[in-house]
């Protein structure tokens, strides 16, 4: 009896709801309409909707006005900008700053210079925080809670506290005492030995009288100092990179790597065979956190590049000598200038981001970083 009305149950709960649904249907519009619009949730649902659409606008205005006005200004010609009817619309639309950038301030050097630097740093720190990540992860080996503790300490230590040290280090590159060997007795074969291998691997095209002292090896103003720190997992940033790969590489069960382990594959298989293709949405969110935070640098390039031989994008904010100007609006338009400046540096990222959006999402969620 009881499993009768079990199965009669679903059966009558459809017919009564079917009823329901043709009672409705054949009720007046306007009745319809009454009982749909004119009730107290439909008016709370209302007016949430309503006060979350303005809110909305409001914070996208706030966000989005200064690049409006920024945009309104890199095309607005010099006389505009003493016009006090001009506001956000140009009397006369005139693309002569972004000619002058491009042509006058080497911006295409500069973008070649920033593309190559940022996409080698990128990828390395995102193989090597990897590697890393699922080492912590994946493996209780001794000190590894230290470990760990490491790596959120470079998240939380000021850049500037260690901006000597990082200089003289690279200024000085000397971390195996080769050029104290050199200095304190080496033969001339030794030395020729060594400058055929640096300059093969481009580090020291100049003489070796020149690049070298006793004290070490100056790799300033080049791109190794940055690769260097890439390599080693010590990069701006990297601990946040490490720590999110962590999260996600603590979520991949254990029974896939098991499974693994019993077909003979050995770790370094299973990290490149397995985890590596799991991780795909994750390494391309490190890697565009990486480009992006390369991309718009001043504190290592400044710090490593202190001469104006290799041009940044960060470095190209200035006024084009045919751009100079005096009259009453000079502060204003030199202000529009370099505000146009930075809006074509940060172009690329936005082409950029359009095309990853996806992606970039998908790793954020991956990563634990965000409430469920």
């Amino acid at each position: 009896m009881n499993s009768q009305n079990i199965e009669n149950k679903p059966q009558v709960m459809k017919e009564s709801k079917n009823k329901i649904k043709v009672d409705f249907e054949r009720t007046p519009l306007l009745e319809r309409l009454k009982v749909k619009f004119i009730s107290m949730s439909f008016l709370g649902n209302l007016i949430w909707y309503i006060f979350r659409l303005v809110l909305l606008i409001g914070i996208a205005y706030i966000v989005l006005y200064p690049f409006f006005t920024k945009i309104a200004g890199s095309i607005m010609p010099p006389e505009d900008f003493v016009n006090a009817t001009v506001r956000l619309i140009p009397t006369k639309v005139t693309f002569n700053i972004y000619k002058a950038i491009f042509m006058e301030l080497d911006y295409m050097k500069a973008f070649v210079n920033t593309l190559t630097l940022s996409a080698s740093t990128a990828l390395i720190q995102t193989f090597i925080c990897c590697f890393i990540a699922y080492g912590i992860a994946k493996f209780n080996f001794k000190g590894n809670k230290i470990v760990f503790l490491l790596v959120i300490l470079t998240m939380i230590i000021p850049h500037p506290t260690l901006q000597l040290s990082l200089f003289m280090n690279f200024r000085y590159f000397d971390i195996l005492g080769i050029f104290k060997f050199l200095a304190g007795g080496a033969t001339v074969g030794d030395i020729e030995w060594l400058n055929n291998i640096l300059a093969k691997i481009d580090i020291v095209p100049e003489a070796w009288d020149k690049w070298w002292t006793p004290e070490g090896l100056n790799l300033t103003n080049k791109y190794w100092p940055l690769i260097i720190l890439s390599a080693t997992g010590l990069a701006f940033k990297n601990g946040l990179y490490i720590f999110m790969l962590r999260q996600f590489f603590t979520g991949v069960p254990a029974e896939l790597e098991e499974s693994a382990y019993i077909d003979g594959s050995g770790t370094m298989r299973t990290f490149f065979q397995i985890i590596l293709p799991l991780s795909v949405p994750m390494m391309i969110t490190v890697f565009l956190f990486a480009f992006s935070w390369q991309w718009t640098d001043d504190f290592y390039t400044n710090l490593f590049f202190t001469t104006t031989q290799t041009v940044l994008l960060p470095k190209i904010v200035g006024i084009p000598t045919s751009l100079t100007t005096n009259y009453a609006g000079q502060n204003l338009y030199y202000a529009a200038i370099r505000n146009t400046c930075g809006l074509m540096i940060i172009a690329p990222l936005i082409i950029m981001y359009l095309f990853c959006q996806n992606f970039l999402v998908q790793g954020i969620e991956r990563s634990g970083l965000t409430a469920d």
